[in-house]
């Protein structure tokens, strides 16, 4: 009898600890207890694939934690894993946001990307997408250090031109001087556009897995009414938004750019910002 008692002791300290959660709704409270991080349970769920918890966790952690590109990351990998492309796509985006350099968010939101069904066209000119592939590439206070950066280079030129004796080095520093002006301005126009980016709502994804955009603020009433059906993972920008206060199932409409040649009307509870 003892020694059945025995093997029933270390068979039940060896059951994985998923299994042990699955089984028992009160051992989450009792890691908390021991100091292991709703990040971290989180991440066990998900290794069990356990998805649908990992992604409450995740959720619970960003309330509860604070918020983090690598959080937003492991929440677009719980969502793709459940087959929720668009709020995959959604926090990744949300991830990038936070942290441009974030190479694991960028792969992955180009891999899921390339699984939805629209292909919207050209958004906005080359220049602007020169632009907002350069300034991905940091955050806006990396610019903003880089020409900190640029514009003590610029002081040390100055200063070499107006102290120096030497003909051929106050030319250098002169000229050097010129290019740091140039490099300092640039930066900084980086970090502006960066700062105003991330401070940006106007950016939404689609999370419904289909919807009817309109030509006016109101669910289509004939198809003279539809201008163009998208689905899930699908990024508008919004210009502009009206309240319709009399409709409970839609109570606000936006007014969103597809591409350079789409513009429409679509309902609120079809997309979340980024």
């Amino acid at each position: 009898m003892k020694r059945f008692i025995t093997i029933l002791t270390l068979a039940l300290l060896l059951l994985p600890m998923n299994l042990i959660n699955a089984a028992e709704g009160g051992s989450q409270s009792q890691e908390a207890a021991k100091g292991v991080s709703l990040s971290q349970r989180a991440d066990s769920a998900y290794t069990a694939d356990n998805f649908a918890l990992a992604e409450q966790l995740y959720q619970q952690a960003a309330a509860e934690e604070g918020t983090s590109s690598t959080l937003f990351y492991n929440l677009g990998n719980t969502y793709y894993r459940q087959g929720q492309l668009g709020r995959a796509i959604l926090y990744y985006e949300r991830a990038l946001k936070l942290d441009p350099a974030n190479e694991d968010a960028r792969t992955n939101l180009a891999f899921v990307n390339s699984k939805i069904i629209d292909e919207p066209g050209d958004r906005g000119s080359v220049m602007t997408k020169l632009m907002d592939k350069t300034v991905a590439q940091a955050r806006s206070n990396t610019w903003s250090w880089l020409a900190l950066g640029a514009f003590t280079l610029l002081l040390v030129g100055a200063l070499t031109y107006v102290f120096a004796s030497n003909v051929a080095l106050r030319k250098v520093s002169f000229f050097g001087g010129l290019c740091m002006l140039g490099v300092t301005i640039a930066f900084v126009i980086l970090a502006l556009v960066g700062a105003r980016k991330a401070e940006s709502t106007t950016s939404a994804i689609i999370v419904a897995p289909s919807t009817q955009l309109s030509t006016s603020p109101r669910v289509p009433k004939d198809k003279s009414e539809q201008a163009i059906l998208l689905h899930e993972g699908t990024r508008v920008e919004i210009l502009d938004s009206v309240a319709t206060p009399g409709d409970s199932l839609n109570p606000m409409w936006l007014d969103v750019s597809v591409d350079n040649t789409h513009r429409a009307w679509i309902s609120a509870t079809d997309v979340e910002r980024i």
